[in-house]
């Protein structure tokens, strides 16, 4: 049988002056912004200059001249992203406007699978014993209703006796 497990979240290092960007790309990612987010930064690092030859001493003047460049491009970063967050959160910019066939970005429909109650808890912000004791006090409507306000994407989730696990509701 195959293991459904959510694979576990990785931790990277960054650079003190990218932790602000890096937080903000993955609050739009946890908001389902992914492809939008991967369009907007392709189109960002595209524009920079990545054939520079410099002289990598620390104190070199191509070094300083370089981390100038670096932070005024980080900062432009930082103002795109949060101009496509305004656009995101204002409804301008939306994945699931069809795109154009030679968009090589086009969006893929991805279908959840069936979920285990500890897969499942965590994604609604809650414990296993709290996803069941809700499961036990509502009808299965009203479990698919509460489950669809809890859920990020909007989804209704309901139990299936059949094979223990909690299937999405479109």
């Amino acid at each position: 049988m195959a293991d459904h497990k959510t694979p576990p979240s990785e931790m990277i290092r960054v650079p003190t002056a990218l932790i602000p960007v890096v937080r903000e790309l993955s609050r739009l990612h946890r908001q389902g912004h992914t492809i939008a987010l991967q369009q907007g930064l392709e189109e960002l690092i595209s524009k920079f200059d990545s054939n520079i030859d410099i002289d990598v001493a620390p104190s070199s003047k191509s070094v300083l001249q370089l981390e100038k460049k670096l932070e005024t491009k980080l900062e432009a970063i930082s103002g795109q992203l949060e101009k496509l967050s305004r656009a995101m959160a204002s409804g301008r910019y939306s994945n699931t406007r069809p795109r154009r066939q030679a968009n090589p970005y086009q969006q893929i429909q991805v279908e959840l699978l069936a979920l285990p109650p500890e897969n499942l808890a965590p994604r609604l912000g809650l414990t296993s014993s709290s996803l069941t004791t809700e499961k036990e006090k509502l009808s299965p409507k009203e479990f698919i209703s509460w489950t669809r306000n809890r859920d990020p994407r909007g989804l209704g989730w309901e139990f299936s006796q059949k094979d223990g696990l909690y299937h999405p509701v479109k």
